[in-house]
């Protein structure tokens, strides 16, 4: 069975973003840019069912400019099969996201699609189920925990209440959450072997989807700073201030 993993290029999250000066969005000027974190769950997750024997190849594929190869090149070092690049400059909406992947979908025909819940620059948490919308697929999305058996995969997702498991029959989506995994790193040899690994790069325009986009962005703020606590000297100092502003 073959696993397709959708990844994007975010944003470090170790890195302090800055809003751009005319507030039209974030700099990402001369910043470290990465894997998206959840995306990193779901390929060290479809790797996993590959060692495991239940899948024989995992391929990785991403939406963005000819720079998005360097998340495609450290994928395949930790271990994806093959790569694909579908070209598309600037930004592109979810819908557009899922429309992009159905077609990827459609020619590379797997059996499961793992990505991550969400992306951590939009945080929109919508290609997952879109995509599963568009190709009429169960979806599991949360998962804390996959279970792959021969016709049918068991998600344990999170949700308000707890844990809640589902069996999916196969093809499905599976959106992953955090506590599903810990991705590993890519050893140097691993890095050298995925130099020579086969990487396709797609014009999105080929592919017959609109991507205009259905969203005008009117700015970009950053968040109102907090103001500075103060210290009490006791629990009864602590009642004080806090009756003195109506609290209790």
């Amino acid at each position: 069975m073959k696993i397709l993993v959708p990844i994007k290029r975010v944003a470090d999250f170790n890195v302090k973003v800055r809003v751009k000066p005319d507030q039209s969005g974030i700099e990402l000027s001369n910043v470290k840019m990465s894997m998206n974190p959840f995306d990193e769950i779901a390929v060290e997750e479809a790797l996993r069912l590959k060692e495991a024997g239940k899948a024989d190849e995992v391929v990785v594929v991403t939406i963005g400019p000819a720079l998005a190869v360097d998340i495609i090149r450290t994928a395949l070092a930790m271990g994806a099969d093959r790569g694909i690049l579908i070209r598309v400059d600037g930004e592109v909406e979810p819908l557009a996201v899922a429309k992009l992947l159905k077609k990827v979908v459609d020619q590379e025909a797997p059996g499961l699609v793992v990505l991550g819940k969400q992306a951590i620059d939009d945080d929109c948490s919508q290609t997952g189920q879109m995509l599963a919308a568009l190709l009429d697929w169960p979806q599991g999305t949360f998962a804390s925990k996959v279970s792959l058996h021969r016709n049918h995969v068991d998600v344990t997702r999170e949700v308000d209440g707890g844990l809640q498991t589902v069996t999916l029959t196969l093809p499905a989506i599976i959106t992953t959450d955090l506590r599903l995994n810990e991705p590993r790193y890519a050893s140097l040899p691993n890095i050298m072997k995925a130099k020579k690994k086969p990487l396709d790069e797609i014009c999105a325009a080929t592919l017959g989807v609109d991507i205009t986009p259905r969203l005008k962005l009117v700015k970009t703020v950053e968040p109102a700073r907090r103001k500075a606590g103060i210290k009490v000297a006791d629990a009864a100092d602590l009642v004080f201030k806090l009756r003195a502003v109506g609290v209790i």
